[in-house]
């Protein structure tokens, strides 16, 4: 079980309290974890990576165990501890302004 934890917003597009757990079968990658996200939640398509690119959307960052993957290839396998569940994969909202 995936533990993945949303900003503020996305859990309130989503009607989510707290963190959500999802399934993902085989190799479990920041690609693959929101594939599983959007399909369970078809209303946050669109809101974490762009619908046409699939690239992940300019103020929005990736952290597992404490690194920031935002980088990483989407299809990179995550840290063991966020696949065995023992660590979230966090989405972050990124606060801009001046």
């Amino acid at each position: 079980m995936i533990r993945v934890v949303l900003p503020q917003h996305l859990r309130t597009l989503a009607l989510v309290d707290g963190e959500v757990r999802l399934d993902v079968g085989g190799v479990v990658s920041v690609r693959s974890v929101l594939d599983a996200l959007e399909s369970r939640y078809p209303m946050l398509q669109g809101t974490i990576r762009d619908h046409v690119t699939l690239r992940r959307r300019a103020f929005l960052r990736f952290f597992a165990c404490q690194e920031d993957i935002s980088h990483e290839p989407p299809d990179a396998a995550l840290p063991d501890a966020v696949a065995r569940g023992e660590e979230p994969l966090l989405v972050i909202g990124a606060i801009a302004g001046g």
